[in-house]
């Protein structure tokens, strides 16, 4: 059964629609939500950060790629966002003010969209310090209508795919860690089922496996 966060005074957010955005909108400052390697790697100035929660969404590794964690011959998988109303999806909010705003949206289209085949959408996130106060923030999602969407598949070949892959940003297996270091630092109330399958999947095909420094130092 689903998890729900400890959070639980926050309002309920149904999933918004698609709000496209360029670096051209260039807005006076401006939220961008990560969730997956923005948490520990944005590589964009930024003027603050919070970490903290999207309700409406359930996190899965069900993007295809080709570029960062994985190859033309043998895509990585890599996470996006599924609208799920009992969902909550931890990650890290990043406030860009003035000229980081163009900066930010133009390194992430390439990033993101280009590399990636992500969309952009607004989503309501919601700090963890302050969750009564949230913030409008705009997320990359991968969609089934993009040509790298690989769909759902059982964690146990989920897990499989990740531990054969590599791409230029690095091991995809480095990637799952690094997410689920990130989870672990959130907190009790920050719940993922689908990614700890994933890593306990790994676990099982890796006997000496466990997630914590050391195995990151092997990828």
């Amino acid at each position: 059964m689903k998890q729900e966060p400890a959070a639980q005074n926050s309002p309920r957010a149904s999933p918004p629609s698609s709000q496209p955005l360029s670096e051209d909108d260039d807005p006076q400052a401006l939220w961008i939500f990560g969730y997956g390697s923005l948490v520990w790697r944005p590589d964009f100035a930024y003027s603050d950060s919070r970490v903290g929660f999207v309700r409406g969404y359930s996190r899965r590794f069900w993007q295809g790629d080709t570029f960062h964690r994985g190859s033309d011959k043998m895509p990585g998988r890599v996470v996006t966002l599924l609208e799920d109303r009992e969902g909550c999806t931890w990650g890290v909010a990043y406030q860009v003010q003035g000229e980081q705003v163009s900066e930010a949206l133009k390194y992430l289209n390439v990033r993101e969209a280009v590399l990636g085949g992500y969309d952009t959408k607004e989503v309501t996130f919601y700090p963890q310090d302050t969750p009564d106060q949230p913030l409008k923030a705009l997320a990359y999602v991968a969609t089934p209508q993009n040509p790298g969407y690989l769909g759902p598949a059982p964690e146990e070949a989920i897990a499989t795919q990740i531990l054969a892959c590599r791409g230029f940003s690095g091991h995809n297996l480095e990637y799952l860690l690094r997410l689920a270091d990130f989870m672990q630092l959130c907190g009790p109330q920050a719940q993922d089922e689908h990614l700890a399958a994933i890593v306990d999947a790994v676990g099982t095909m890796l006997p000496c496996f466990c997630p914590t420094e050391q195995a990151l130092a092997l990828v």
